[in-house]
């Protein structure tokens, strides 16, 4: 009876999901806000609440993560990073400044104490790679000039998030200093150590797990995933981190093949985590905080504008695609809700999980909107600041007559 109630519940939620999917891709918007209204309705304090496929949806919301991460580690190279790093590096400092130091301000005077603070500062930091992309595609500025400037600001925030989370991790668990630096230091060595045998061994790597026959190579990518995620949450790391790791060791031909194979499962398992997060925060606990995330999102929606400026600027783009690069950059989505959900699964702060809630939902709505709107807007507003101009006086029958030599 218990597996009866069990399929049905987890069958409704995947059925439900689809639906809202359909319904967002209708409208072309990110379908991340519908799944959390989703979770929202159907957890703590919702409509209906779940109960037998609690634990079922936990286990896939964790495989949602780690899903997430190969993926985004099969975007890019190790030589893609390293140049990447050595380039636009300080617009991943002005980025970090800009857009984290809001988040920690805003969890410090709310009194959540300095754990809370490092959280919310990498909620309000890391913009949403998939919902960025997502738009960039369909307003058709692929192969715009100022799209590599935003690419590399999504890529140095990735490549920060494989030593952030390890520290969140870290703090959240409530370590000693010491434990928290050994954690680190195994973060740093693991991530260097991977970029050195990619860089140096990618292609042998690539050619072990390659496969002619998709099913296999779909059994030993999600395996091998899964299995270093696994030994790197033992070792206190981050299993997102593991993930993140064995997606950039792997190129090539295998990358994309593994890309391609793995698409649907990414889909399905982070719509899973989406509504999980949803699930544990109770809806009644989303308005006290209200006020505090629309402030949050507005002041840190106006920071990402200006990173992106900044950074289009310093590589040479026009004004127009400067406030393109800014607009494209607002939203945030899977990995702030990631970086709340480690937080509040340690119970950090009540109230963080509902903040880290409403400010997506508000950023990712928002998002796609200040992609398509933010340059025009900038441009009529610089055209009504502009001075009038003088009209020229008109010519008399006099000055239009010859002068004589």
């Amino acid at each position: 009876m218990h597996s009866a109630v069990l399929l049905i519940e987890f069958g409704s939620i995947i059925l439900g999901l689809g639906l809202l999917g359909r319904f967002a891709g209708r409208f072309q918007l990110s379908p991340i806000p519908l799944y959390l209204l989703a979770g929202l309705a159907f957890g703590e304090g919702g409509l209906l609440p779940l109960g037998a496929s609690e634990e079922f949806v936990a286990i896939g919301a964790e495989i949602g993560v780690i899903l997430l991460l190969l993926m985004l580690g099969l975007e890019y190279t190790a030589t893609d990073l390293v140049s990447n790093l050595k380039t636009h590096y300080p617009s991943g400092l002005v980025d970090c400044a800009l857009n984290a130091l809001p988040g920690a301000a805003v969890a410090l005077l709310l009194g959540w104490g300095p754990v809370a603070a490092v959280v919310l500062a990498g909620v309000t930091w890391i913009s949403s790679s998939g919902v960025i992309a997502k738009v960039l595609g369909d307003l058709g500025r692929v192969g715009n000039r100022e799209t590599p400037v935003i690419l590399s600001v999504l890529v140095l925030e990735d490549l920060a998030m494989a030593v952030y989370l390890p520290i969140v991790t870290a703090l959240v668990a409530g370590v000693g200093l010491m434990a928290g630096s050994v954690t680190l230091a195994i973060a740093l060595g693991a991530a260097g150590l991977v970029l050195f045998l990619a860089v140096r061994y990618g292609r042998l790597i690539s050619r072990f797990v390659s496969s002619d026959d998709p099913e296999k190579l779909l059994l030993v990518v999600l395996g091998l995933t899964i299995l270093v995620a696994g030994v790197a949450q033992q070792l206190q790391v981050s299993a997102a981190v593991g993930a993140f790791l064995v997606g950039i060791a792997l190129s090539g031909e295998v990358a994309e093949g593994a890309h391609t194979l793995l698409s649907p499962l990414r889909d399905l398992f982070a719509a899973v985590f989406f509504v999980f997060f949803g699930l544990h925060t109770d809806p009644s606990s989303i308005p006290p905080v209200l006020l505090p995330a629309l402030g949050l999102a507005v002041v840190t929606a106006l920071t990402k504008i200006a990173t992106g400026y900044w950074a289009a600027r310093r590589a040479g783009i026009s004004v127009k695609g400067r406030w393109r690069a800014g607009g494209a950059l607002v939203a945030r989505g899977e990995f702030s809700i990631v970086i709340a959900g480690l937080a509040v699964a340690a119970g950090v702060e009540p109230s963080l999980g509902p903040l880290a809630t409403a400010y997506v939902l508000i950023l990712v709505v928002l998002g796609p909107l200040t992609a398509r709107y933010t340059e025009p807007v900038a441009t009529w507003w610089a055209r009504r600041r502009e001075p009038s101009r003088p009209e020229p006086a008109p010519r008399t029958a006099e000055a239009e007559a010859p002068v004589a030599d």
